[in-house]
């Protein structure tokens, strides 16, 4: 079997790259992370009789040091993503990235935990190791395009390529993606975007790829046994400073507590504070004084958010917005008061009072379907 004919005919894969030359005459580099997805991106490449080179950042090991599989950066995936290559007779080379990785994702993501914010280090790890260096590397290799794995959709506009959600809404990875710039998504393909998971373990399936059952990873890939306070007072030991907890309305202490870097806004759990006449959340969080402020549900009530370093893909649209402020959150209507994009701040106004807005999160800004863009929230208004 070639990989022209690993699939079922009626599958036209050569669509799903959007190249502007005739295959035969192109080259795809595919960001390969061992996992399940990114290999059928490979094999789908590879079925269009396209020249294909696979790429994989080894960024983070714990896999070694936790024998989990599942997380992105393990030995074991870099393992995988080679067998895959070997499989479809493809190019595939193993860059080190493992220092860059923790300069730009890994230490801001303890920096940002010390300070009482909420990191999301998968939106930092796309914004630099992974687009930035890949898509350098990919054009330095005279590549057509850059494929990944991710659950997004790349439309052609009248403006230029969107960035849309993916059709499986279990899926959509788009909240990650919104700092593609323009000129990046002009480079890259996303052909896992139209596509429900469990068609895509059928084509692994069909292709014969060993990594076919492979679990989803759940886990940051650098926190594979999912204690993150363990990395980051590896990293910054003073983030483990005990402190009080205090009512945010009295100004009460309540408790203590063993180090901010355990608390999130939002967080009801693990607080253990008894004998109280409502529930208690966390509300707030003072790095400086040590202190997690704790109030009743409605403190968690927000207006407003102040977002900055904010990206804008595509045109403004004069029709409704939505936001997301959390990756599993649903998106809900807004007004943008402010310019977005060009690392501009910008202010968005909830319609409806929200909950759990978080400094240190991402607001992604959706116009229906489409990423329009966003940024990291910075404050909050109630």
């Amino acid at each position: 079997m070639t990989t022209e004919t690993l699939f079922d005919s009626s599958l036209d894969t050569a669509s799903l790259f959007d190249l502007a030359r005739p295959a035969s005459e192109s080259r795809i580099v595919v960001a390969m992370s061992g996992g399940v997805d990114s290999s059928v991106v490979a094999a789908l490449a590879a079925s269009t009789g396209a020249e294909v080179i696979g790429i994989t950042l080894q960024l983070y090991d714990y896999g070694a040091a936790t024998g989990r599989k599942g997380a992105c950066c393990a030995g074991d995936d870099i393992s995988d993503a080679r067998a895959v290559a070997d499989r479809l007779g493809i190019a595939h080379y193993v860059f080190d990235h493992e220092s860059a990785f923790r300069e730009e994702v890994v230490k801001q993501f303890a920096d940002d935990y010390l300070s009482g914010r909420t990191p999301v280090p998968c939106i930092r790890c796309n914004m630099g190791p992974k687009f930035t260096d890949l898509l350098r590397m990919a054009k330095e290799l005279g590549a057509d395009c850059l494929a990944t794995g991710h659950y997004v959709r790349r439309v052609n506009g009248s403006a230029g390529p969107e960035l849309h959600r993916a059709l499986d809404p279990a899926r959509d990875q788009s909240y990650f993606l919104y700092a593609t710039t323009e000129e990046q998504l002009d480079f890259l393909r996303y052909p896992l975007g139209g596509l429900p998971k469990s068609q895509v373990r059928e084509l692994a399936e069909q292709a014969g790829l060993r990594n076919a059952a492979k679990p989803d990873s759940q886990d940051i890939c650098f926190v594979p046994d999912g204690d993150y306070a363990k990395i980051v007072r590896s990293i910054r030991p003073e983030g483990g400073q005990p402190g009080a907890i205090v009512h945010a309305q009295t100004g009460e202490e309540l408790g203590t507590h063993k180090g901010v870097i355990h608390y999130t806004v939002g967080q009801r759990r693990g607080l253990e504070i008894g004998g109280l006449a409502e529930p208690l959340y966390v509300v707030g969080i003072d790095a400086a004084k040590a202190q997690v402020l704790v109030g009743p549900k409605r403190m968690l009530a927000v207006s407003a958010a102040t977002v900055i370093e904010t990206n804008r893909i595509g045109p403004l649209p004069d029709g409704p917005l939505t936001a997301k402020v959390r990756s599993l959150s649903k998106p809900v209507p807004i007004v943008l008061d402010g310019p977005l994009g060009g690392g501009a701040t910008t202010t968005i106004r909830f319609e409806q009072p929200e909950f759990g807005v978080a400094p240190g999160q991402a607001a992604v800004i959706y116009a229906g379907e489409r990423v329009v863009g966003g940024g990291w929230i910075d404050s909050t208004e109630t």
